[in-house]
């Protein structure tokens, strides 16, 4: 049996090897997704953010290299000429991309990669590594709750706020593309439920690549 397939955790739990898995988040803006994916990596250990590049301006507080990477439209181009970005979207005029290196890197290497995008880039992350990506939509518990999280923030334009309730009813069309969806009307509950999805996504058979060795072991011990 492989000595990947025989580690144990600290619990004395046998580790088995596995392939690393890509859990996608989407929503309309409003709908609690970040506040989601902010907990969901604190309870979390195992679990890192795919940092994305985007040309858009830094909002306050943002830090680049942990928020986002902010760069220039030329350099965002020729990141995309280069074949260096594994998917990318334009959203309200900025374009966001995602870095492939780091992504294929934490998937061969077993570790699991959450992703905050919208339905264009989980739609190209799909289409590109299948089964490596489970991806899960937030939905508001009704629709007057997205415009009161939004004027909540208090960073936005009236204007602004329009433009993005009209991109949110839009975004929300794309619920049925993805794996999972979650009613987000309570935070707590959301995030158990988004916690469950991780744990089985993480017990598929196809994605333990080191279960045949395991099982060969156990089996020779009988």
């Amino acid at each position: 049996m492989s000595e990947t397939a025989t580690r144990e955790t600290a619990s004395g739990t046998p580790r088995i090897a596995r392939r690393g898995l890509l859990l996608v988040l989407s929503s309309p803006s409003g709908a609690g997704k970040t506040t989601l994916a902010k907990r969901l990596l604190a309870s979390d250990p195992g679990l890192g953010m795919s940092v994305s590049v985007t040309t858009r301006k830094p909002r306050p507080g943002e830090v680049d290299g942990k928020d986002y990477r902010f760069i220039g439209a030329d350099e965002f181009k020729r990141l995309e000429a280069e074949g260096q970005l594994l998917e990318w979207a334009e959203v309200h005029g900025n374009f966001y991309a995602t870095p492939k290196a780091p992504v294929l890197a934490a998937l061969a290497a077993g570790a699991d990669v959450l992703f905050d995008i919208d339905w264009q880039g989980a739609r190209q992350l799909k289409a590109r590594l299948g089964d490596d990506v489970a991806s899960v939509f937030i939905l508001p518990p009704e629709g007057k709750a997205l415009e009161r999280r939004l004027r909540g923030r208090g960073q936005d334009s009236d204007e602004e706020v329009a433009r993005r309730i009209a991109a949110a009813a839009a975004e929300i069309t794309h619920w049925a593309e993805y794996d999972y969806v979650i009613v987000n009307a309570d935070i707590d509950a959301s995030l158990a439920a988004l916690s469950a999805i991780l744990a089985a996504e993480r017990l598929k058979r196809a994605r333990q690549s080191g279960l045949a060795d395991f099982v060969a072991g156990v089996v020779a011990g009988l």
